[in-house]
């Protein structure tokens, strides 16, 4: 079991984790016709939405309520009042969402009230769908803004379901965590599908953020779940969460709509994927498609081939904890050694993971410890990228943000066929680098030849022969 540490540093010297605002943003941004809103100053907004816009390549609806210095002294009302109502006559969006910044936060503003009191003064107003959610930046991390949103959308707009109504056998919700990509989502609803089930995502990052060109622009996201299917979630007969971060989302459309949940803690491994394939053919009564057991063949000799490359390797992984839980299980199982592991904030799977010590920090702790650890390969998020080429090991780009490559968001470590394709990728850095670093050269091997008596190599005996 790991034991869980936080440094007593004063600062983060090279941070790691992302805030909780754009947490909860990027969960407002699955839902469609969203338009995410930070109450906050405008370079909080202006942060989070250079940061989306890098990592999906993306136009990114994100608005702000531009908190000033004497706004932030008399209160905010005014600032989100304005901003709803320019957002809801210029952009006509189907839902907003509120996220607080450390700001207003600290100064203390009721949200809440300020959205009860700007209904009553706009009639308009009185049913349209707004969403408060509080998400102070000087605590928690990414990962927590993710799943206080989904949880507070869930306790906001699904609707009870009468005691008489029937639930749909075929229909499932679906949880997914923050460490899921849009190409993750779009792989599990053909899974989901597969099975004869309907699957209804929440929030859903493939319809809005998957890198579709639509018809028309629009200001506010452009796919998604829409607010009248999350309203109807109470009819489904099962809820699938994924990831640990979504127990609390899950529990809340449990004690709201009676819908039963199923949590999966991690769907990247030979093992979890058994069980989830195994869950879907119960509660659908089908059995597992042929095309399945293909992909799970396939899946076990990717294992199998890999393991020569990867086992026995020191890895460094710096990562949410539902993402570091994933992929750390993942490559444990084939064999490598996780000797130095970073996270950012506090979660339940932390001590399940295969190694020693993990450690709540930032990218200065990962780098010192992989430093230190000898470690042979460094796996985190785009930021990483200095701290790899100063350790001068192979670098694997994993999570939010990821920004100098393209495809982030169809990056998949899902399912079989994910597993195997995460397996493959991570192999071939290993394979590179070792194929650029570590090959014999014409120089190398003349060093290392063996002398012959006299004291001359056998290269420079065939040399002075020749010559």
């Amino acid at each position: 079991m790991a034991i869980v540490t936080t440094p007593k540093k004063a600062c983060a010297v090279n941070p790691l984790k992302m805030s909780q605002p754009i947490g909860g943003a990027l969960a407002f941004m699955g839902l469609r016709g969203a338009m995410p809103l930070l109450h906050g100053s405008q370079g909080c907004t202006s942060f989070g939405l250079t940061l989306f816009v890098r990592h999906f390549k993306e136009a990114v609806p994100l608005q702000t309520t531009a908190m000033s210095e004497v706004a932030i002294v008399l209160g905010g009302y005014e600032n989100v009042e304005q901003a709803i109502l320019n957002i809801y006559n210029r952009t006509k969006p189907e839902i907003i969402g509120i996220c607080s910044t450390g700001v207003t936060e600290t100064n203390g503003d009721d949200v809440d009230a300020y959205i009860k009191l700007i209904r009553e003064q706009h009639p308009q107003l009185a049913k349209f769908p707004l969403v408060f959610v509080s998400t102070p930046d000087f605590k928690d991390a990414f990962q927590n803004g993710w799943e206080k949103t989904v949880a507070r959308i869930v306790e906001v707009l699904v609707e009870a379901p009468a005691l008489e109504a029937e639930r749909d056998p075929a229909r499932v919700n679906v949880l997914p965590g923050c460490h899921l990509t849009p190409g993750d989502l779009d792989e599990l609803r053909t899974i989901l599908e597969d099975f004869g089930l309907k699957p209804s995502f929440l929030p859903d990052l493939a319809g809005s953020l998957d890198g579709h060109i639509p018809d028309e622009f629009t200001p506010t996201t452009i796919g998604g779940i829409g607010v009248d299917e999350v309203a109807s979630m109470g009819q489904s007969s099962w809820t699938i969460a994924i990831g640990a971060q979504m127990r609390r989302a899950a529990e809340a459309m449990q004690a709201k709509t009676g819908v039963p949940f199923r949590l999966f803690e991690r769907l990247c491994g030979l093992i979890p994927n058994d069980e989830f394939i195994a869950f879907l053919s119960e509660i659908s009564g089908r059995p597992v498609p042929a095309k399945y057991r293909r992909q799970r063949g396939q899946l076990a000799d990717a294992m199998l081939d890999a393991h020569f490359h990867i086992g026995g390797r020191k890895l460094a992984i710096g990562a949410e904890p539902d993402l570091l839980f994933d992929l750390s299980s993942m490559l444990h199982e084939l064999g490598a050694q996780v000797t130095a592991a970073v996270t950012t904030t506090q979660s339940p799977v932390l001590e399940r993971i295969g190694t020693k010590e993990v450690l709540i920090g930032d990218l200065e702790d990962l780098e010192e410890l992989a430093r230190t650890r000898d470690c042979d390969l460094l796996i985190t998020h785009s930021h990483g990228r200095q701290a790899a080429a100063r350790l001068k090991i192979p670098f694997y780009r994993a999570g939010f943000p990821m920004f100098d490559r393209i495809g982030a968001g169809h990056q998949l470590s899902v399912g079989y066929r994910g597993t195997r394709d995460a397996i493959f990728s991570i192999a071939n850095l290993v394979i590179a680098d070792r194929d650029e670093n570590h090959q014999p050269t014409p120089d190398s091997w003349r060093a290392s030849t063996p002398l012959r008596p006299g004291g001359r190599s056998f290269i420079d005996a065939t040399e002075r022969s020749i010559a």
